[in-house]
């Protein structure tokens, strides 16, 4: 889509609502310089634990249908250390974290439901942004960049999109426009990253002429290579990973070798991936897993 038909183009909006509809999925991307990476932009609290920032989500870049992209990923630690990897489910394909959950579900055991909480899938969206004001770090303000976000976020898109009130006009968030700014309201809660208070203002246009909003389309990062294959390990390597992380044996190399509860008849039907409980906190959760592996 060029600038021009993203400007008058009004079945966009229509796309954007199907998408969420339909439920679909895009997924993660591995840069090498994964909490070093300048595209990305993160809110920071201040001094009271809190944390305040606005943003506008920005639409989709030349050549691709949706502003956002959707991954899974796994992230928990067992014997063998930590298994934080994406999971192939996003692709639509097989992922062994997932197929040793629904196993764990089956047995019927509360032990085993437990552990397979603990492995649930985590997802995360990558968009790009404006921060329109960011108190931390003022530099950041007027710049385009990546924003990694998760559910309870996405959840407050989709309200916009969607509202649940006839007295209430649905709104797209990524028009320049017709969207809308996004505060960003951060408290800690129980020790996380809470969103609660975080709401869309009134529509806006983005910029005030049509050149300064081509000129921040322009900046914008393609987000269709977080679904390239090179991100994501293969089923085998998933599997092999796994088996080490369960035992804590580094020369096992299947998964099927794991000293794994035995599985048990107390289901009579398969619960399909599905249907488990799925994580549904942000990524500062994940991001934190990731930190402590490093350590290690």
């Amino acid at each position: 889509m060029d600038f021009e038909t993203l400007k008058s183009s009004s079945s966009n909006f229509d796309k954007l609502t199907k998408a969420l509809e339909q439920n679909l999925a895009p997924e993660d991307q591995s840069n090498k310089n994964k909490y070093q990476d300048d595209r990305f932009w993160k809110p920071e609290l201040d001094k009271t634990g809190n944390g305040y920032a606005v943003i506008r989500f920005l639409p989709a870049v030349e050549g691709e249908d949706l502003p956002w992209q959707r991954i899974w990923s796994h992230a928990f630690q067992d014997k063998g250390g930590w298994y934080i990897e994406n999971s192939l489910t996003t692709l639509g394909q097989k992922d062994p974290v997932s197929e040793e959950n629904t196993r764990l579900w089956n047995t019927g055991l509360d032990s085993d439901k437990e552990i397979a909480r603990k492995r649930k899938r985590k997802l995360s969206y990558y968009s790009n942004i404006l921060v329109v004001s960011d108190p931390k770090h003022p530099e950041n303000e007027g710049k385009v960049f990546l924003f990694k976000f998760g559910k309870k976020i996405f959840d407050k898109i989709t309200e916009a999109m969607q509202p649940a009130f006839d007295d209430e006009q649905p709104i797209n968030p990524f028009d320049f426009w017709k969207g809308a700014n996004f505060k960003l309201k951060i408290r800690k809660v129980d020790g996380y990253w809470n969103y609660d208070k975080s709401e869309f203002e009134g529509v806006s246009t983005l910029a005030e002429s049509d050149d300064k909003i081509k000129e921040i389309w322009s900046k914008q990062y393609a987000l269709k290579p977080f679904l390239d294959p090179s991100n994501f390990k293969t089923y085998d390597e998933l599997k092999e990973k796994l088996n080490r992380v369960i035992t804590g044996d580094r020369n096992a190399s299947t998964v099927e070798n794991a000293n794994l509860p035995p599985k048990t008849n107390d289901t009579a039907k398969s619960t399909p991936v599905s249907a488990q409980p799925e994580a549904s906190d942000d990524d500062d959760t994940l991001s934190y897993f990731s930190k402590l592996a490093e350590e290690e």
